[in-house]
């Protein structure tokens, strides 16, 4: 395949920056040679590549370029999320055994589920560093450098000796670790969004935003067939003394690979625009939030469903099926690999459909949807039918996948260029504290205190809290991102 030149004017023109630690141009991505056949990430995204053949001219975009664009976007993503996803499944499984001995099962899993909690709490902040420095001196520096961060903690969580040999000191370690990995993917999501969205033509963003949005159940798949696999070799004896590190360690392969292809990416021409223009924001946070109050609170509360019917899935309800119902741990990691494709396949053409119909109005329905799936989920895992618990958990990831596929080009087209990397990534993480920290530890005490079923209302309270803030947000599928 061949790719067009593009013109380099813009980029030879531009002036220096006054402002220290800003490159003084920006190379556009068409100026990148195409990729190797092939070297999209994933099946769909050769759909993609080739879709934006046809708008390569007005969006000064090759299609070698765009194909390498998404993959950087979903491979940095995936990996990120497998790491953070490893994390999730091991607290689930085995981490309270390793780390928190001394108690009982319930609050081993609460202590479990806390140090869990922690990396949300880290995310928030994640963002805002992260941010900074993305709106400040570029896109791809900053996603080089979480991707280190949070792949070298998962890394060395696997190395880290137990409570037996290091006593109190192994679960203040594993905290620390913790809130390294959050704040890595605290700062990846917006970065990666901005990356896939920033480069797409305008027609189609909500395609190309499909990108690092998939990386998401691609990561978790890949954690979850790992665990899979060692917990199917091994006896049950050596997957809880050594097994389960298997797949913290495999980090270090796979950081090395996400790193050989960021690095060859170029920076996003809407940002290329506000340094040429020499406008980007001294304060990036602040003026998101001066700038865009609604649109940070709002956006925060709307995607709080989308880690509401993640992680209680992924988390609670594995350490529920698992322990409550006693169904053993390898027949529920191959049910959640049922739901986790469901997952992907509905992010991937929900995505897709937002370039078509709009974005807020499949986000509407996907939070609708969640409103009534926390009432049943409870339900149908009671029943112990591993068809029906296979339902369960594949409604709850359809739901996130509905809202999830749009809000990839959403989020980011809410906010200005000179602070989209802090507005987005931030309002995202913000609801990542309410929904994915706060969501499995309350269904945890609810149901043990009260029932499952109460965990699943409150579920169904936080869905209709995303409807209500997504009714309250606009439609942006129109918006131009150039606008500074």
């Amino acid at each position: 395949m061949s790719s067009t030149p593009v013109p380099r004017d813009a980029a030879d023109q531009a002036p220096a920056p006054d402002s220290p630690g800003v490159s003084p141009a920006v190379p556009q991505a068409g100026e990148t040679p195409g990729g190797p056949p092939g070297a999209s990430a994933a099946e769909p995204f050769a759909e993609a590549a080739g879709a934006a053949a046809d708008a390569s001219a007005a969006s000064g975009e090759t299609p070698g370029g765009m194909r390498r664009v998404a993959t950087a976007s979903f491979v940095g993503t995936a990996i990120e999320f497998y790491d953070y996803y490893i994390y999730g499944t091991a607290a689930a499984l085995v981490l309270n055994e390793a780390f928190f001995p001394e108690l009982s099962k319930t609050a081993g899993t609460l202590a479990t589920l806390s140090t869990f909690a922690v990396g949300f709490a880290a995310r928030p902040l994640g963002a805002a560093i992260f941010g900074h420095f993305g709106d400040r001196v570029g896109r791809k520096a900053v996603l080089v450098t979480s991707l280190l961060m949070m792949g070298l903690s998962t890394a060395c969580i696997g190395l880290l000796p137990g409570y037996d040999t290091l006593g109190v000191a192994a679960p203040v370690l594993l905290v620390v670790l913790r809130l390294i990995q959050g704040l890595g993917l605290g700062g990846e999501w917006g970065g990666a969004a901005l990356l896939a969205v920033e480069h797409a033509p305008k027609k189609k963003r909500g395609l190309y935003a499909a990108a690092p949005q998939m990386g998401s159940p691609a990561g978790y798949f890949a954690a979850t067939c790992t665990f899979l696999l060692m917990s199917s070799v091994l006896s049950d004896e050596a997957f809880t003394s050594w097994g389960w590190r298997i797949p913290f360690l495999l980090s270090f392969v796979l950081v090395a690979v996400g790193l050989v292809i960021r690095l060859r990416i170029a920076e996003t021409p809407a940002f290329a625009k506000v340094v040429e223009k020499q406008e980007t924001a001294k304060a990036p946070l602040v003026e998101a939030f001066r700038l865009h109050p609604r649109e940070m609170l709002l956006g925060a509360g709307m995607i709080t469903v989308v880690y509401v019917m993640f992680y209680t899935a992924a988390t609670y309800c594995m350490t529920y099926t698992t322990g409550t119902l006693g169904i053993p741990k390898n027949d529920m990691l191959a049910l959640t690999l049922v739901a986790v494709v469901v997952l992907g396949l509905s992010t991937f053409f929900v995505a897709r459909w937002s370039d078509r119909v709009g974005r807020r109005k499949l986000i509407i329905a996907g939070a609708a949807f969640g409103v009534v799936w926390g009432a049943v989920l409870f339900p149908l895992l009671d029943t112990g039918n591993y068809v029906l618990i296979a339902v369960a958990l594949s409604g709850a990831l359809l739901c996130m996948g509905i809202i999830y596929g749009p809000a990839g080009a959403y989020m980011p087209e809410l906010f200005s260029t000179r602070v989209r990397y802090s507005g987005a990534g931030v309002s995202y993480n913000l609801g990542g504290v309410l929904g994915g920290a706060a969501a499995p530890l309350v269904v945890t005490a609810l149901a043990e205190n009260y029932s499952p079923a109460v965990g699943g209302w409150f579920m169904s309270s936080m869905a209709l809290l995303s409807l209500l803030c997504v009714l309250a947000l606009p439609e942006t599928g129109d918006r131009d991102l150039d606008r500074v």
